[in-house]
């Protein structure tokens, strides 16, 4: 347990500030500070002296050196047990500084900066803020250390009732928060200069890489009911699923949060209006149109059997129209969308357990890495963002695909790459009509999709995330009257797929390009 009796403030958020000087100085408390915080403590009226009187440096080289001096970090470490510290001490006119208020240069908001420079970034990494962070969490025994502007009325409130005193266990909590807070900080810098020195072409994953999780929330159980879960988010980041704002419904489960990330994958880079609807995090269907009532219908309708109980992706806000179409469907797990208008939430909010889910589509983060935990290790690679443009679309038969079809592949392009391999989608215009994944065989997929696609799957385009292996899958297309295919080539039996593709009068397109999704 120690007493406060001076502190050292340095912060770039000054939120709070001023409730919290006044309430230090109100306990007799003496405070230092440095440039802009000591001004706005000085304009509210409440005692302060200056770092560079204290220590009788004034701060240099622009501002990167001001708290970098014995008089500060011999006040903070001076083990006040130990007889020799205190000598050295009382020898060198070092008073003691029992607290330290410090939060640090915004670096993360200032790479968040469009285009932002080296230059710039570099200037924002604070030297002083953590050495004192480090300095006071390490002797926390006898130092208060803050680096959480949420934690002054706690501790101010502590201080009060006890006379200018803080239990042993505030502290230990205190300096376990700087030391994550520091860790965290020099993570993030780390990997911005990774990011931006590694070349384009050598070394892009890094090194040695760090993730860090706040829980946001438990959740009943995992994936079944005797498994413990909770979900996470990126520390110190409210994007994604972890800025969803849940509006209406029950608590989302583990497997519900899985399926609403595969719908927003479906749907994210879609401009015009689209749905899809999930289950078990694959799409039962997916379909674009002029309206997002439209989309629903046929989306749905690829398989309505299939997705019952299913999860709703929306990319518009949710208007009345779709929501009837909604009700319609029977039982349905979750709607995630960047809104609902009035009606449209009034009307689905009479399902009592249907979630309803909004999602900010902007501060969703494209590119990054995807990763998989294994024994003993862990699975890295960039996220699957490549884009297909039609100058790489090589047509290989006799029969050229029609402007129609083109698009339905381009479609069905961006659809099949968030699908299980193996995977097969047959498309006609921008909607699928029939979806085959997660088998061992390609053969198998293209069967299941032809089932359920039935008669639309007459005329329709079959959409193959990697090389069709052999001709029995060009000669099951074409018995079910499909049209054209789209798949990435490479295959030792490429010639004699074409040829029977030539032969069946199927439209052929190579990519190049593979979407596998294990």
């Amino acid at each position: 347990m120690i007493k406060v009796k001076r502190a050292l403030i340095s912060v770039s958020d000054k939120k709070g500030l001023i409730i919290f000087a006044k309430g230090l100085h109100a306990l007799g408390v003496e405070l230092l500070s440095t440039g802009g915080t000591a001004k706005q403590i000085r304009e509210a009226g409440i005692p302060v002296i200056e770092v560079s009187d204290y220590t009788g440096f004034p701060e240099m080289l622009d501002g990167r050196v001001k708290t970098l001096h014995p008089k500060i970090h011999g006040g903070l470490l001076a083990l006040r047990d130990n007889p020799s510290h205190m000598e050295q001490i009382e020898k060198h006119k070092i008073g003691l500084i029992d607290m330290v208020i410090v939060n640090l240069y915004p670096f993360e908001s200032v790479i968040k900066k469009k285009n932002v420079s080296l230059e710039e970034a570099i200037e924002n990494i604070d030297i002083g803020g953590p050495s004192m962070l480090r300095s006071a969490a390490k002797n926390y025994k006898s130092v208060a250390v803050l680096c959480n502007p949420e934690r002054y009325e706690e501790i101010l409130k502590e201080l009060n009732q006890n006379t200018g005193l803080l239990s042993d266990a505030v502290l230990f909590n205190l300096a376990i928060e700087a030391f994550e807070h520091t860790a965290k900080y020099d993570s993030i810098i780390s990997d911005f200069l990774n990011n931006r020195l590694r070349s384009a072409e050598f070394n892009r994953l890094p090194k040695e890489i760090e993730f860090k999780f706040s829980k946001l929330q438990d959740l009943r159980y995992g994936e079944n009911p005797h498994q413990v879960a909770a979900f996470y988010k990126d520390h110190g980041d409210i994007s994604g699923l972890a800025g969803l704002k849940q509006l209406h419904g029950k608590e989302l489960s583990f497997n519900n949060i899985l399926d609403l990330n595969a719908a927003i994958d479906f749907i994210k880079d879609f401009d015009k209006p689209i749905a899809v609807v999930i289950k078990h995090n694959n799409p039962t269907g997916i379909a674009e149109d002029t309206t997002l009532s439209a989309a629903y219908k046929q989306a749905w309708s690829t398989d309505p059997i299939s997705a019952f109980g299913g999860i709703i992706g929306l990319n518009k806000e949710v208007d009345l129209a779709t929501a009837k179409l909604i009700v319609k469907s029977g039982f349905m797990e979750c709607i995630v969308a960047p809104a609902f208008s009035k009606d449209a939430f009034n009307l689905l909010a009479t399902k009592k357990n249907l979630r309803l889910l909004a999602i900010d589509f902007s501060q969703i983060k494209k590119g990054g890495y995807d990763f998989k935990k294994v024994y003993g290790g862990l699975l890295l690679q960039e996220k699957d963002e490549r884009k297909l443009t039609l100058e790489e679309l090589k047509v290989v038969t006799k029969l050229k695909p029609t402007k129609q079809q083109i698009e339905s592949m381009i479609f069905g392009w961006k659809v099949v790459k968030n699908i299980k391999s193996n995977a097969i989608v047959l498309i006609k215009g921008k909607k699928t009509v029939g979806i085959g994944c997660g088998q061992t065989s390609r053969i198998e997929s293209i069967n299941i999709a032809v089932d359920k696609a039935g008669k639309n799957a007459k005329g329709s385009v079959l959409v193959s995330d990697a090389f069709l292996p052999k001709l029995d899958n060009v000669k099951l297309a074409s018995k079910a009257g499909i049209k054209a295919i789209i798949q990435t080539g490479g295959s030792i039996a490429d010639e004699e797929v074409i040829k029977e593709a030539d032969r069946t009068k199927i439209a052929m397109v190579m990519t190049g390009v593979r979407h596998f999704k294990h």
